[in-house]
């Protein structure tokens, strides 16, 4: 892209994007004009589309967004390579847990993410749990098809084995796509006859490759960011347009569950992938596995990278979750 194109939209997307950061005086739960940016946002790039142009423009954005808003207070953040994939380890400055660490997998449709997006949750993660938090850069789609992002995944798990880890040290955390990559390694470990992790934290997690919950059609209005065009853009980059989309390796909630680790799921009512959390937790529980469900009203999809109130309450309740795990 000419560097005169990606500057302009570089300034229009930090005019958008500063309008979902409170300002002084400013209720930080109000969720109306919120919602009203994040759309904003999303109108500055075509998000169905997966051309070379557009997806610099995508992954552009969503850096931008994480400078923006990541945190940074008593936050460290020290990068490594893991044979060829870019990582980063985000842990607190003082006081924290080096017994166990959170594997992060990043969301963005697995057309899009980098290290300084992902530093949003690896962030919060850290201040949530006290653990160290290793987030890496998977190969993203079209470029890099099924399964790259699954192998980048796999790699990350056995450097954490590597460094000695043991599995059940290790808390894997994902959002939207990254959701889909954490169980997708749960379940690739099972087949491997290898151990399971500690736990699951999944935030808007996306399960259903079909696109058949029923919240696509209920829900679409309310969705600020969302839309079953981009789903279907997204997924045919990732697997081709011919792929078998209930086919296990790209739809877990469609998998044999039994023997995966507990699971928190958290999700907001106003996102058309509320049936990929709400179906997941069923799916579950029927397999004997443990699931807890924790849904946010009026709030959309992964809420919790936003500086809101109800951020921090669904990361705090993260938090807890993981610490009666250990």
């Amino acid at each position: 892209m000419p560097k005169r194109k990606t500057k302009d939209l570089t300034q229009r997307l930090e005019t958008v994007i500063k309008n979902l950061i409170p300002q002084r005086g400013q209720n930080a739960d109000e969720l109306g004009p919120m919602m009203r940016a994040i759309k904003a946002v999303h109108s500055v790039t075509d998000h169905t589309s997966t051309s070379p142009e557009d997806l610099e423009r995508q992954r552009a954005g969503q850096e931008l967004f994480g400078r923006l808003v990541t945190p940074s207070l008593g936050i460290r953040n020290d990068g490594l390579t893991v044979g060829t994939i870019p990582a980063e380890w985000v842990s607190l400055e003082h006081g924290h847990d080096r017994r166990h660490a959170v594997l992060y997998c990043h969301g963005g449709g697995y057309t899009c993410g980098q290290l300084g997006y992902a530093r949003i949750l690896a962030s919060k993660l850290a201040l949530c749990t006290g653990f160290d938090v290793l987030s890496f850069e998977y190969r993203l789609a079209p470029e890099n098809p099924y399964p790259a992002a699954l192998e980048d995944a796999l790699a990350m798990w056995d450097y954490m084995m590597y460094m000695g880890y043991g599995a059940r040290d290790v808390i894997v955390a994902g959002d939207s796509a990254g959701g889909n990559l954490a169980l997708e390694l749960c379940l690739k470990l099972k087949a491997q006859g290898r151990a399971q992790p500690r736990g699951l934290l999944l935030f808007s997690p996306w399960t259903d490759m079909t696109a058949s919950g029923k919240s696509y059609r209920t829900r679409r209005d309310l969705d600020p960011m969302l839309t079953q065009e981009y789903v279907e853009a997204v997924r045919a980059a990732y697997a081709g347009p011919d792929a078998d989309w209930a086919d296990p390796c790209y739809s877990p909630l469609f998998a044999d569950l039994r023997g995966l680790p507990p699971a928190l799921i958290q999700v907001g009512t106003n996102e058309i992938l509320f049936s990929d959390s709400e179906r997941l937790a069923e799916a579950l529980r029927k397999a004997e596995g443990y699931a807890k469900l924790e849904v946010y009203e009026e709030c959309w999809h992964v809420f919790q990278q936003m500086p809101i109130h109800r951020a921090e309450t669904a990361m705090e309740s993260a938090g807890r979750f993981v610490q009666r795990l250990i």
